[in-house]
C-alpha cells in the first residue's frame, strides 16, 4: 500500500492543488519558512476561508518574521482580533522573536518543537513544508483520510496513537511537504466530514472504509459532552461619543486584548464581581458566545454621561471603534448598544 498511496496521492495533487497564498505550486521550491509558519499558526481550529484576508494583512504590513517581531504587541493582537483562539497570537509574537533573535527558522522538527507556539503537528507542517523533510503532518483533515484509508475502528482520542502509525506508513521519503498538502486537500474537498466524494477519489481503491459501505463513520468519535454555560456581565461605559475600554490580563481568556470591562466571568464559573461604576445601569440585551470548552451568556449594561472609572483604561472614540481590536465576544457587545 506504501508507495501506491503515495504516487496516486501525489499525481492527483500535481493537477488538483488548492492555489493557496502561502504555498508554492506543487513540484516547486518550498514557500518562505515565515509564510509556511503564519499561515499554520493562524490555521489552527479556522478555516482556510477566515484566515485568507488574516494572512494577507500580516504578510502585507510586516512582509518578515524580523519585521513581525519588531511590531508592538498592541498592534498585532489588534490585527489579529476577530481571528480567535488569542493564545496563538501571544505565541505568534514570543515565537517571532526567538526566531529573529536565531536568525531564521530552525529547519528540524525537533527544533521547531522548541519554538513557542509550535506543537507535534505544527513542527511537522513547518519541516515538511518549508524544508522539505521528512515529517509525520496528522491535522484533523489528514486524521480522517487515514482512519478512513485504514478503516481504524478505535474511537478518537484514544485512536490518535493508531492513526499516527498509519500515516507515518505511507508518508514518503520525497516530496513529504506536498504529500502532507496533497492529503489536506484530499480531507478539505473529497474525503469530507459528511457525504465524501468517493468516485472522485484518487486512493477509493486502497480504502478500507469505503469497502465497509459507510466510509463517513471514520473516524469513529466518543459521544461528545455537554459544554457548561457560563453567565456574565459586560459595561458599555460612554462619555462624549467615547467608551471605556480596558486591556485584558496578559494570561488567560482573550488575554492581552482590548476589551469592555466586565465581571470577571470564566471558563469555570459565572461573573460575580461589582460594576466598575456605582449608578444605574440600562440592559441593551445579551450576547451569546461559544468557546473551545464552554458556552458564554453576556449581558450587556450601558450607563452614558459617565465618570471616570478608577483604574487603568482608555476612552475610545466611538467613530474609531473597528480599530481597536475587540475580540468577536465583545464586538458583538459593542453591535448590540450602537446598532
Amino acid at each position: 500500500m506504501t508507495a501506491t498511496v503515495s504516487d496516486r496521492l501525489l499525481d492527483w495533487y500535481d493537477g488538483h492543488a488548492r492555489d493557496l497564498p502561502w504555498r508554492a505550486r506543487p513540484g516547486a521550491p518550498p514557500p518562505d519558512p515565515y509564510r509556511v509558519w503564519l499561515s499554520e499558526i493562524m490555521l489552527q481550529q479556522t478555516t482556510v476561508a477566515a484566515v485568507k484576508p488574516y494572512f494577507e494583512t500580516f504578510v502585507s504590513r510586516w512582509p518578515t518574521v524580523e519585521e513581525l517581531a519588531a511590531a508592538p504587541q498592541e498592534d498585532i493582537m489588534a490585527a489579529w482580533a476577530g481571528l480567535g483562539y488569542y493564545s496563538r497570537a501571544r505565541n505568534l509574537v514570543k515565537c517571532a522573536g526567538e526566531v529573529a533573535q536565531r536568525g531564521g527558522f530552525p529547519m528540524t522538527e525537533g527544533e521547531l518543537r522548541e519554538l513557542p507556539g509550535l506543537g507535534a503537528y505544527t513542527a511537522a507542517a513547518v519541516a515538511a513544508i518549508a524544508f522539505d523533510r521528512r515529517a509525520v503532518v496528522v491535522d484533523a483533515n489528514v486524521e480522517r483520510v487515514v482512519a478512513r484509508l485504514f478503516a481504524i475502528e478505535d474511537p478518537l482520542p484514544v485512536a490518535r496513537k493508531a492513526i499516527r502509525a498509519a500515516a507515518a506508513e505511507i508518508t514518503p521519503e520525497k516530496r513529504a511537504g506536498d504529500f502532507a498538502q496533497a492529503m489536506m486537500d484530499l480531507g478539505s474537498g473529497i474525503c469530507t466530514t459528511r457525504d465524501p466524494k468517493c468516485l472522485l477519489c484518487p486512493l477509493s481503491a486502497d480504502c478500507r472504509a469505503r469497502a465497509t459501505g459507510d466510509p463517513a463513520r471514520f473516524p469513529v468519535k466518543a459521544p461528545k459532552k455537554a459544554k457548561p454555560v457560563r453567565q456574565g456581565r459586560a459595561y458599555w461605559i460612554e462619555r462624549e461619543n467615547a467608551v471605556w475600554l480596558v486591556r485584558r490580563e496578559g494570561k488567560g481568556m482573550l488575554g492581552g486584548m482590548r476589551a469592555l470591562p466586565d465581571d470577571g466571568w470564566s471558563a469555570r464559573g459565572d461573573g460575580l464581581g461589582e460594576p466598575p461604576l456605582d449608578g444605574d445601569w440600562e440592559g441593551a440585551g445579551m450576547v451569546r458566545h461559544t468557546f473551545t470548552h464552554f458556552a458564554l451568556e453576556l449581558s450587556v449594561q450601558v450607563q452614558r454621561d459617565a465618570t471616570q472609572p478608577s483604574g487603568e483604561g482608555e476612552w475610545w472614540p466611538l467613530d474609531t471603534l473597528n480599530e481597536a481590536g475587540l475580540p468577536t465576544l465583545f464586538t458583538k457587545a459593542a453591535r448590540l448598544v450602537t446598532s
